[in-house]
């Protein structure tokens, strides 16, 4: 195959599950003639008479226009026998998240189609490769990754196993355009981009749960303040933690129990006692009619506590931030941009950015804060002080954190604290995917905002970061748990290597 044009042929869908209508929906959408079948009798019937419904009511709500909704739904056929779909120029399966099953069924759909028909797969996480093996044409089948809601989520993700054939792959990457969605080539490794760079959004969030740092509502709070739409106990809760936990085993299985996708104990207790979510009505927060949602407390700003002797220490934003509020309450406060640590020194006691190490690892009087990524005042900051602090300081230094526009959230002295040490991770994730050939960096960020909506790639956060301060950190949280899990990828050592001074080359030639 050199080219291939997959605009306008025939689509067979293979599953009338929520994915596979929404799949059938964009098709048609696009002017495809689409076949929906469904192995259980009546239910591609039924999905398209459901369909029809909802779309209707968006035509009552002036959302669609009439005319467009009949031809959608005139285009779609479904079909009871995968005899009738002979037709069909691209299959895409959206059955059970089964290998045994998709591989019977491709199989089965060789026998029906031409030898020029591609096969795509909407599976979320098994092997492409795997799928395909005992195929007469495995070269034509190819991951297509759709997110739900289909109609709605632009990503897709171009899965190619290892004999996909590259113009399957483009033909699929260029026909999702078409279709309107944003789309990205994946190499098939376990989780793909999505599933496998997330993996510590909800891991950090679950390790600090099981060391007791924090309450659910207390981390949610501080990462919504870091730009995610959702806290990660509230989108565990959402996606339902049976399916949560279910990709993560996935994951970790599929990497040979590699440490750093291990599951947790704190998310196998819920699925156990069948603390779903909000399916079940309750999982990390509760569900039940009229049950409140904890919340975090929104103290009021308070004015800058005295101080003898201030100085801000270090260079970036956060030491630009925290001078620009100490210039315009008139105080007076020394720089020392050379410092090795960023913060505030208050006679003698430091309020510092967290680098990794616990507070009670850096002194006594010393209380160290989270990364603050938005420039908004009033939004929630973890932070933690020494265990050795004087409980002058401990006060003091929350009011510190209150004045400079924080709303500061005192959480267990846990190194990396919650939001440096998540995205930290989460950067660590797509640097080993890059460098394993899983994505590229324009790749990896575009599938994290579309896929599941964070506000800013991990190279666009790594843009704004030091690789070394990364690096800094992971190695602190290496060093604090001693395991595998916070191990730093090679390529971001290396990033940091190119990102080195000059000067320090010049000083050793």
């Amino acid at each position: 195959m050199t080219t291939l044009d997959l605009n306008g042929v025939p689509v067979l869908v293979v599953g009338a599950g929520i994915m596979g209508v929404g799949i059938a929906q964009v098709a048609a959408q696009a002017g495809h003639a689409v076949m929906l079948h469904d192995m259980r009798e009546g239910a591609a019937s039924q999905a398209k008479a459901k369909l029809a419904r909802s779309l209707e009511a968006l035509v009552a709500k002036g959302r669609l226009k009439a005319d467009a909704v009949a031809q959608t739904l005139s285009r779609i056929r479904p079909i009871w026998a995968l005899e009738e779909a002979v037709s069909a120029g691209l299959v895409v399966e959206a059955i059970v998240e089964k290998l045994d099953a998709k591989r019977a069924l491709f199989q089965q759909l060789e026998a029906i189609l031409a030898a020029d028909c591609v096969l795509a797969t909407n599976t979320s996480s098994i092997s492409v490769t795997a799928i395909a093996n005992g195929l007469q044409h495995p070269a034509r089948l190819v991951g297509m990754h759709f997110f739900n809601p289909v109609p709605l989520m632009q990503l897709v993700e171009v899965v190619s196993g290892l004999q996909t054939a590259p113009a399957v792959a483009e033909a699929i990457f260029e026909l999702c355009k078409v279709w309107g969605k944003v789309p990205v080539h994946a190499r098939s490794t376990p989780g793909f981009i999505v599933n496998r760079i997330a993996r510590p959004y909800y891991a950090e969030t679950l390790a600090l749960l099981h060391e007791q740092a924090a309450t659910p509502a207390v981390l949610d709070a501080c990462l919504r303040a870091a730009g995610f739409r959702m806290g990660p106990c509230e989108l565990m809760d959402l996606i339902g933690h049976d399916t949560n936990f279910s990709v993560t085993n996935s994951v970790y299985e599929a990497n040979f129990h590699d440490k750093r996708f291990v599951p947790s104990l704190v998310q196998r207790e819920l699925v156990d006692g069948g603390l779903l979510g909000r399916k079940s009505g309750r999982g990390f927060y509760d569900y039940a009619d009229g049950a409140a949602k904890p919340a975090v407390a929104a103290l009021e700003s308070a004015a800058l506590p005295p101080a003898q002797a201030l100085g801000v220490h270090g260079r970036g934003p956060v030491a630009e931030r925290l001078a620009a509020t100490l210039a315009q309450a008139g105080r007076a406060f020394h720089r020392d941009e050379g410092s090795d640590w960023v913060g505030l020194a208050v006679d003698g006691a430091m309020l510092r950015l967290t680098d990794g190490r616990p507070a009670s690892q850096l002194g006594a009087d010393v209380a160290v804060f989270d990364l603050p990524l938005s420039p908004a005042t009033g939004i929630a900051l973890a932070w933690a002080p020494s265990c050795r602090a004087s409980a002058a300081w401990v006060e003091q230094a929350s009011h510190w954190l209150l004045a400079l526009g924080f709303n500061p959230q005192r959480i267990a002295d846990a190194p990396g604290l919650v939001v440096a040490r998540t995205i930290a991770m989460l950067i660590n994730e797509a640097m080993d995917a890059v460098q394993q050939g899983v994505c590229t960096p324009e790749g990896a960020d575009a599938a994290m905002k579309l896929g599941v909506n964070y506000p800013a790639g991990p190279f666009e956060w790594l843009a704004r970061w030091d690789a070394g301060a990364v690096i800094g950190l992971l190695d602190a949280l290496d060093g604090f748990y001693r395991g595998e899990r916070y191990r730093v990828s090679p390529a971001l050592r290396q990033r940091a290597w190119q990102q080195a001074p000059r000067q320090a080359e010049l000083a050793t030639a």
